[in-house]
């Protein structure tokens, strides 16, 4: 993939213009940080050369001066929301969130149950940490909130939350997923703050969109494709042209709830710092893009990608039509067809021949590999295999697993373990594969080369596993899938 961010760049501007904005408030600043602080897939695919994990490296630039606070809805606790690019529920991503930052070297200093509401699950939870030693704060639910202003700026309102105590000069407020609660608590440390003499400010930090792109940049469009089921909108920000005379982009919920939070910003502290939502925002990622064509391109991709992920939700029965006619006009924006993505073609014109499932995969020179269903092999097994072959010059012809390493592993899992599929899913292969690199030197070969496939691009005709999605979205193999199951049958593991 063509380089088209400045990483190293980004890092150094983003950390100095966060540490201008604290000294802005006098040295204490509440910054809700929205999207992901670790693996922001989403922004390494769109802003090639984008690190996956680089806004939390930027923070540990910051690490003496920071701390955390992670926000989790009561509510979500109660629902045992999943967070979908993981598949774990919020409550465990909230652990995991802690030990990521801690490993880090970034204080944790305390979580906030958000909307709590004597929820049970809620309450056990919060014994829960308290029991692994962490401070657990709740913020309550206020009757007309956001509008209600006399009410949410009083006693009765941020008044009756938890103060949380911090002790650094940067609050960094995150959370496992969106909804949580973020902005409100920094809102609610606002007015604790004020009443305790306190100066501090609020700031957000959002990846997206790039305020300082065009309305209509492949890379503001990808992200509106990325959240078509959230109906977020990219909008100019009316407050920011009318205060500057500047065309800047924000997203519709921002600047609809601008308004509220100036005038709570006043009743908190007499006059508000900001004349527009973007000025909220620290945002550096626009100044950073070093090829703006190469961003385009990925950005495309990035669409076409949601596109399929749309389409096989609605088949799934997770989604409806909405999404998807959305994403399709984002690609007319962008004049994309599912032919600008050639894996696809390349797996159903394979699926077609052999009538049977199929996949394909783009490599780094653009030569497209793909894999047929055998009964050895299911179709990503085969390309899987195929791509170690062609990335460490493997003659194809060369089996790197014979049907007597294989066969055995199918009788283990029909006959012992209750499978009802012989055939190998891609965990099962890698394992195999590693167990014959210690005596098979071009399995050892074929298996060194795992890591060149992140950022290539697949296909298949089918909608795959939830175990072979997961091994592709390890290895940073970007999938997709037509919306069509393998069989007829209802349920689907």
């Amino acid at each position: 993939m063509k380089i088209g961010f400045d990483n190293d760049k980004y890092l150094k501007t983003q950390s100095a213009h966060i540490r201008e904005r604290i000294s802005q408030f006098g040295g204490k600043l509440y910054m809700e940080f929205g999207g992901k602080l670790f693996d922001d897939f989403h922004a390494s695919r769109v802003l090639p050369g984008f690190h996956p994990d680089s806004k939390i490296t930027m923070l540990g630039e910051l690490r003496d001066q920071a701390e955390i606070i992670i926000v989790i809805n009561a509510n979500d606790i109660e629902k045992n929301k999943v967070r979908g690019d993981l598949g774990i529920t919020y409550d465990m991503d909230l652990l995991r969130l802690v030990d990521a930052f801690t490993a880090k070297g970034l204080l944790v200093g305390s979580v906030v149950l958000t909307q709590f509401a004597e929820q049970p699950s809620a309450i056990a939870y919060s014994r829960k940490l308290q029991a692994l030693g962490l401070r657990v704060y709740r913020h309550y639910p206020i009757s007309g909130y956001p509008s209600n202003i006399p009410l949410i700026v009083s006693d009765e309102g941020y008044g009756k939350n938890d103060y949380i105590e911090t002790t650094r000069p940067l609050v960094v407020v995150t959370a496992p997923g969106p909804g949580s609660g973020k902005m409100a608590t920094c809102l609610s440390q606002l007015y604790h703050e004020n009443k305790r003499g306190v100066r501090a400010g609020y700031a957000k930090f959002e990846t997206f969109p790039v305020w300082n792109l065009p309305l209509n940049h492949p890379v503001n469009l990808a992200y509106e494709a990325a959240t078509a089921d959230l109906d977020d909108i990219n909008e100019i920000d009316p407050f920011h042209l009318e205060a500057y005379g500047k065309t800047v982009i924000n997203y519709n919920r921002d600047i609809a709830v601008f308004p509220v939070l100036n005038a709570i910003f006043e009743k908190i502290q007499g006059v508000s710092p900001y004349k527009s939502p973007t000025d909220m925002g620290v945002n550096m990622v626009g100044f950073c893009i070093s090829d703006d064509d190469a961003c385009r391109d990925a950005a495309g991709q990035e669409i076409l990608r949601r596109y399929y992920a749309a389409l096989c939700e609605k088949r799934k029965g997770n989604a409806g039509d909405a999404p998807i006619m959305k994403i399709e006009l984002l690609m007319k924006k962008c004049s994309l067809t599912i032919g600008d993505r050639p894996v696809v073609y390349a797996a159903n014109v394979k699926a077609e021949e052999t009538g049977a499932p199929a996949a394909a995969m783009q490599m780094d020179d653009g030569t497209i590999l793909t894999g047929k269903t055998s009964p050895l092999l299911g179709a990503s097994s085969a390309l899987l295999l195929n791509a170690l072959k062609y990335l460490a010059g493997i003659d194809d012809k060369i089996d790197l697993l014979s049907p007597e390493i294989i066969s055995p592993i199918q009788d283990l899992k029909v006959d012992h373990l209750g499978g009802h599929s012989s055939l190998l899913h891609l965990n099962e292969i890698l394992i195999a594969l590693s167990i014959a690199a210690v005596t098979d030197h071009n399995a050892k070969r074929a298996i060194a080369e795992l890591n060149s496939l992140a950022g290539l691009e697949a296909h298949s005709s089918v909608i795959l596993s939830q175990i072979d999605e997961s091994v592709f979205r390890n290895l940073g193999v970007n999938l997709t899938c037509e919306p069509h199951y393998e069989s007829k049958k209802l349920y689907h593991n």
